[in-house]
């Protein structure tokens, strides 16, 4: 299984920026997809994740801002970064959850490191005037 993270950059305060992590090895409609950032001397924290029935879980410092979705065809999971903020910065790593179709998981258990199986290599993402 490899997760190819890609699309990092450096954005203004208030730009936009989408993120994508590409799967080989699994198809990631069948499970559970996070995306989780670390800043510098931070711990890695959640960030959001997509179950495999569409619906998604989101941080509370990145609601209304940021969006998970996932292209089917191109078995590619995304984050949309909108109203982008300087304490944004981080490396952002995806996840998978090797569970195949997982019945309800709850937002404890998406937002939890140790639930995923396999990651990304990290995109940086830095925001700054």
């Amino acid at each position: 299984v490899q997760l190819q993270a890609s699309g990092g950059g450096l954005v203004q305060p208030g730009g936009s920026l989408r993120v994508s992590c590409a799967a080989s090895g699994r198809t990631v409609s069948n499970h559970i997809m996070g995306w989780f950032r670390q800043a510098p001397g931070k711990e890695r924290e959640f960030v959001a994740a997509i179950r495999s029935g569409g619906s998604a879980y989101y941080v509370d410092s990145v609601k209304g801002r940021f969006t998970i979705s996932r292209d089917n065809a191109r078995n590619t999971v995304y984050l949309q970064m909108d109203s982008l903020k300087p304490e944004d910065t981080a490396v952002y790593y995806c996840g998978l959850d090797e569970t195949f179709r997982a019945p309800f998981r709850d937002f404890d258990y998406c937002a939890d490191r140790a639930t995923y199986n396999y990651w990304g290599q990290g995109t940086q993402l830095t925001v700054s005037s």
